[in-house]
């Protein structure tokens, strides 16, 4: 039975933030950025420990989805059943 996905609401900020940096200069890319984080958290329903534990001692995980030059990054915690997405961004913002 799939995990149940819940994305807290910095991540859905997050979300957007991409969405709307993508959409100002590429509509048709900002839909492929969609599609591919839509892509990963399906995912992560499916197969929650697809990623490893981060060695910070936080039980964090990281989905790590290919995009143009870099990547989309999901940052997650594993509940019972439930994947909690905490934080999503692109490999070559500055954080």
């Amino acid at each position: 039975m799939p995990y149940e996905i819940i994305w807290l609401p910095e991540a859905l900020e997050d979300v957007q933030r991409l969405r709307l940096f993508l959409e100002d200069k590429n509509p048709d890319v900002a839909a492929r950025a969609g599609r591919v984080l839509h892509e990963g958290t399906d995912l992560l329903a499916r197969f929650p420990e697809c990623s490893p534990p981060m060695p910070d001692g936080t039980a964090r995980r990281e989905l790590f989805m290919p995009f143009g030059s870099g990547r989309y990054i999901l940052r997650y915690i594993l509940e019972p059943q439930t994947v909690v997405i905490i934080r999503a961004w692109h490999s070559k913002e500055k954080r």
